[in-house]
């Protein structure tokens, strides 16, 4: 991957949406990408409204959504293993690393984590 992808966690993209100019203005021409379980948890939340759905569909569709793999699920079996993260965010981190580019999150969690490029963004 070059040096223009980045690996949005589920709470990036909330705070994009939100409307964080330092977020957009930091992530303005970059290859964004996300994992499949980032999607399913932006559109799977029960108070979501049709609007708000309708927004987050047209962002998923501007990022390169990375579906499972088993170089996925063996890189997160290591993880998970090695730090005891929830499942969702092993498989995020071991998404990051299948595509060694970074990942940009504001979760704590991932900070521990030396086997992939962690962006920590604070608000």
């Amino acid at each position: 991957m070059n040096g223009n992808s980045l690996l949005l966690d589920t709470n990036i993209v909330l705070y994009l949406l939100d409307g964080d100019q330092t977020l957009v203005s930091l992530l303005q021409e970059k290859q964004l990408y996300l994992s499949f379980i980032s999607e399913l948890e932006l559109l799977s939340y029960k108070g979501i409204s049709e609007q708000e759905a309708g927004t987050i569909k047209r962002f998923v569709k501007e990022c390169i959504v990375v579906d499972m793999a088993s170089d996925i699920k063996d890189i997160c079996i290591k993880i998970r293993r090695k730090y005891s993260l929830k499942l969702p965010d092993a498989i995020i981190a071991a998404t990051a690393r299948f595509l060694n580019i970074p990942l940009v999150s504001a979760d704590q969690d991932f900070i521990k984590i030396k086997e992939a490029d962690i962006f920590y963004y604070q608000k």
